[in-house]
C-alpha cells in the first residue's frame, strides 16, 4: 500500500495496542487477495552523464547535532563532495526520541537543516520511518509542508526510487514488528493510517511483490529501518525474516540496507547472493553492544560498534560499497559485479 505524503496536519491520534499478528494472518497468502487502494509511489531520479550513480546511506541520526551527529554530518559532506553524490538514503529514526510533534516542530530544522549543511548534501534525502519516528506525529514527518522548509526532504511510508541503473524499494518496517503493539512499554505509537494492521501489511506485501517483479533495473536494493540480519543490539527482525525476506530472495534483490542497530555492519548471505548492510551510526552508538557469537553461520564481513555512514558508487557492471567512521576514516569496502550481456 502506498502512503503518499499527507497534507493533513491533524494532531495524530494515538491508538491502543492491537492484538498481535504473529500474524494469525499468514500474510504471504492473504497478501495476494487483499484489495489495494493504491500502488507504491515512484520517484524518478536521473543518473550522471556517464550512466553512473553514487549516494550515501545514514540512519538513526536526529539528535540536534549531539552524540557526534554533527561530526558524522561533516564527514558525510566531505565524502559526498569527493564522490559527487546524487542523493542520500536515510534508514529511519530520523528524529529522536519521539519523532516530530508537528510540521512546526523545531527539531526538523535543528536535527536536519542546521546539521547537514555541506554543499554536497544539498541533494534529495529519501527517508523511511523508524520506530522512534512512530512515537511522534507521523503525518507531520510525511507532510509535503516540510519541503517548503527544506526542499531536500522526501519521506514516505513505502515507495520506490527508480533510476536507469538502480531501483530502491523503501519499506515501512515498523508496522511488521509485533512488540510495538503487544509490549509498547511506556511508549505511545501513532498508528493512524495503518489500521487495520493486517490489511495494511497485506497490501504492502502485495504492492512490493508487484513492483519488484515488474522492475527491469540492472540493480535492485531494498531499504528499511529494521534489520533482517544483524549482530547488533536488536539483532534480526523475525517478522521481516518471515515475510519480507522471501520477497527479497524471489526477486533477485542485491542489497538490503537498514538502520535500527546503532552500528555499521556487512553480512553476506550464505549463498553470497544478498548483501545485508547496516548503517545506523548517524549519531548515538552503542560501544561494545554487539553479539558476534550469534552469527548462526552467516558470513560476517564487517562489524563496527561506532558512529559513521556508508557510501555506494555504481555503474552497469560494478557496485562499490564503503563504510566510514565518525572521523571519515575508511573502514571496509565490498565490490559486487554483474556480467554484462550484449545483443548479438
Amino acid at each position: 500500500m502506498v502512503v503518499a505524503m499527507a497534507a493533513s496536519m491533524a494532531s495524530g491520534s494515538r491508538t491502543k495496542p492491537m492484538l498481535g499478528l504473529s500474524f494469525c494472518l499468514t500474510v504471504a497468502i492473504c497478501a495476494f487477495f487483499a484489495p489495494s487502494c493504491a500502488k507504491l509511489t515512484t520517484i524518478e531520479h536521473p543518473v550522471k552523464n556517464d550512466r553512473s550513480l553514487s549516494f550515501l546511506v545514514v540512519g538513526d541520526w536526529g539528535r540536534r547535532g549531539s552524540y557526534n551527529q554533527s561530526a558524522v554530518a561533516f564527514q558525510m559532506g566531505r565524502i559526498g563532495e569527493k564522490l559527487d553524490i546524487d542523493f542520500i538514503v536515510s534508514t529511519g529514526d530520523n528524529f529522536y526520541d519521539n519523532g516530530l510533534t508537528s510540521v512546526h516542530d523545531p527539531a526538523f530544522r535543528e536535527s536536519f537543516t542546521h546539521v547537514y549543511t555541506a554543499n554536497s548534501l544539498q541533494k534529495p534525502w529519501y527517508s523511511v520511518l523508524g520506530n522512534h519516528d512512530y512515537r511522534g506525529n507521523v503525518e507531520a514527518q510525511l507532510s509535503p509542508i516540510l519541503q517548503t522548509f527544506d526542499k531536500r526532504w522526501s519521506c514516505m511510508r513505502s515507495f520506490v526510487v527508480k533510476t536507469e541503473l538502480l531501483d530502491i524499494f523503501f519499506v515501512d518496517t515498523t508496522p511488521f514488528v509485533d512488540k510495538y503493539f503487544l509490549e509498547p512499554e511506556e511508549h505511545t505509537y501513532d498508528w493512524e493510517g495503518i489500521q487495520p494492521r493486517k490489511i495494511y501489511l497485506s497490501n504492502l506485501i502485495k504492492d512490493l511483490k508487484s513492483e519488484m517483479r515488474n522492475s527491469t533495473a540492472k540493480w535492485k536494493f531494498v531499504a528499511g529501518h529494521h534489520a533482517i540480519k544483524s549482530l547488533g543490539h536488536h539483532g534480526e527482525t523475525t517478522e521481516l525474516v518471515k515475510f519480507l525476506l522471501p520477497l527479497i530472495k524471489e526477486n533477485d534483490i542485491d542489497v538490503y540496507m537498514n538502520g535500527h542497530d546503532h552500528c555499521l555492519e556487512h553480512i553476506t548471505s550464505i549463498d553470497g547472493s544478498i548483501q545485508y548492510l547496516t548503517s545506523g551510526g548517524g549519531s548515538k552508538a552503542w560501544r561494545g553492544d554487539l553479539r558476534p557469537e550469534e552469527h548462526n553461520g552467516e558470513n560476517v564481513k564487517f562489524l563496527y560498534d561506532g558512529q559513521g555512514f556508508m557510501s555506494v558508487e555504481m555503474n552497469e557492471r560494478d557496485a562499490l560499497i564503503m563504510f566510514y567512521d565518525v572521523d571519515g576514516k575508511f573502514l571496509h569496502d565490498w565490490k559486487i559485479s554483474k556480467q554484462l550481456f550484449s545483443a548479438v
